[in-house]
């Protein structure tokens, strides 16, 4: 196994945990606007005040009572997605997908009693799945309808498309695919993939597990050298505007792709780990330094998106 030192690290240009904390995170992101991401519901909120598009919210549990009223609720709704507002990892979100009679089904198939979901509701009000353990609020969004042009690239899952910005420009993007290694779960220390995205095209540059390259998917035996992403620059636009209803200079969009609305911004992260340096097989902090000499100019979005496309291809 090799090791690079810290020089090499840092002329390859990767950006390490301090930086990230100390200047990446401390510097650009004020601490009094964390709640506009930490707090999905706010985050709902602002995109939907911008007009950017997300899964639809459908409704929000905020008490015991409305614990009880859960039942006509959902009564008429046969998909839907339950999930903490200040929950992080993933932790508490339980999906929908079906009905069985009076029973709902997850994807998996299982059924789901309507007690189980006031159940799930109630843990969540108590802080269960939220920082903390703080109490929290139980969202109800509308189910995505995934693409199928994902399929077989990830083990129980569909992935989403995790986008760097900086300062309004995205530098660099990823998808994770979950094994069975990862139990399902999108998270690259658990044994997920990471695929890097060319910034330019959208396609694969390369693709990791456990830190080390692969080729296919350990599971499903799919080819990840020819993962894409369909309406690319739609992504990049997404991530971008981010900027301006956050104003967070160091910003993760999380982007997935619904079969019949395009892609949607299922979350934002004030705090993006440094793992798409090793799925990208490139540090940041060169696409950052280029970022910094632009800033001047004052482009919107769409001109940020131009730059991105046009400055981070023909790298590889």
């Amino acid at each position: 196994m090799f090791f690079a030192s810290p020089s090499q690290l840092k002329k390859a240009g990767v950006v390490g945990m301090n930086k990230r904390n100390v200047v990446m995170i401390a510097q650009n992101n004020p601490r009094h606007l964390y709640p506009l991401v930490d707090n999905k519901l706010k985050t709902k909120i602002i995109l939907e005040k911008a007009g950017l598009a997300a899964p639809e919210l459908l409704g929000v549990v905020k008490t015991q009572g409305n614990v009880r009223e859960l039942e006509a609720f959902l009564a008429d709704k046969s998909s839907f997605v339950i999930k903490p507002a200040r929950g992080s990892g993933g932790k508490g979100i339980l999906v929908i997908s079906g009905k069985d009679g009076n029973a709902f089904l997850k994807p998996s198939g299982s059924k789901v009693e309507i007690r189980d979901v006031q159940r799930h509701a109630s843990n969540t009000l108590s802080g269960l799945f939220s920082l903390g353990g703080n109490t929290d609020v139980a969202m109800i969004e509308e189910m995505v309808e995934f693409s199928d042009v994902f399929d077989g690239f990830s083990y129980q899952g569909v992935p989403d498309i995790r986008i760097i910005v900086y300062k309004g420009y995205p530098i660099m993007a990823m998808t994770r695919l979950s094994t069975k290694d990862s139990d399902g779960k999108a998270n690259l220390h658990q044994g997920a993939v990471g695929v890097g995205i060319d910034i330019a095209a959208g396609c694969a540059l390369k693709a990791v597990q456990f830190g080390r390259p692969v080729t296919h998917h350990p599971d499903t035996g799919k080819d990840l050298s020819i993962f894409s992403v369909p309406e690319w620059r739609s992504f990049l636009m997404l991530a971008s505007r981010c900027y301006e209803i956050t104003n967070l200079g160091y910003l993760g969009a999380d982007i997935v792709l619904d079969v019949n609305k395009g892609p949607q911004v299922l979350e934002l992260n004030a705090r993006p780990g440094l793992a798409i340096q090793v799925a990208n097989g490139m540090g940041l902090q060169s696409r950052i330094d280029m970022v910094e000499k632009e800033l001047h100019h004052k482009r919107g979005p769409a001109e940020r998106v131009d730059f991105s496309m046009g400055t981070f291809k023909n790298e590889y």
